[in-house]
């Protein structure tokens, strides 16, 4: 189930939810829902998204609304509940414990993908510091060498002038 594409935020909880209770007694395995909580997840951070961007965003009358704060603290309020319904859920199909390992693995991935991520972001610096290193270094030949050159011609010049 790839919905995470056409919904957003907490339409995608809801759906996903919607799909884990109808499914969840028939999955043989926790892969035949993981579409799904992912999808959960993603909409859970889309509603988290949502309210955090508008904390820091538009206009007053939008950001202290009263139906926008309503709806931001109802729609996380909401998510947060589907998000334990569906714990519950995947440990009494799965076994006592599955929900949290998943929430444990999860957080791994990300902090290794974080981890990954500013490794490569150091990598790079490091290329192009000695990138630039080697441009200095080949700029300094070169001007050496053309003073040098420049030198000789004028000492050439100078021998065959006088």
């Amino acid at each position: 189930m790839v919905v995470a594409e056409v919904l957003t935020g907490i339409a995608l909880v809801q759906k996903s939810v919607e799909f884990i209770k109808s499914n969840i007694q028939t999955a043989n395995d926790i892969r035949d829902i993981a579409g799904s909580i992912d999808d959960l997840f993603a909409g859970e951070k889309q509603v988290q998204q949502a309210r955090n961007k508008k904390a820091g965003g538009s206009g007053l009358g939008d950001q202290f609304g009263v139906d926008t704060v309503a709806k931001e603290i109802i729609d996380a309020k909401i998510a947060a509940e589907q998000m334990q319904e569906v714990a519950t859920m995947v440990d009494m199909r799965f076994g006592h414990g599955t929900w949290a390992g998943i929430i444990a693995e999860r957080a791994k991935r990300i902090q290794e993908a974080k981890e990954a991520a500013i490794a490569a972001k150091r990598q790079k610096a490091k290329e192009e510091r000695e990138f630039m290193e080697t441009v200095k270094s080949v700029t300094t030949v070169f001007a050496v060498i053309l003073v040098m050159g420049g030198l000789f011609l004028i000492m050439m010049w100078q021998i065959t002038k006088g």
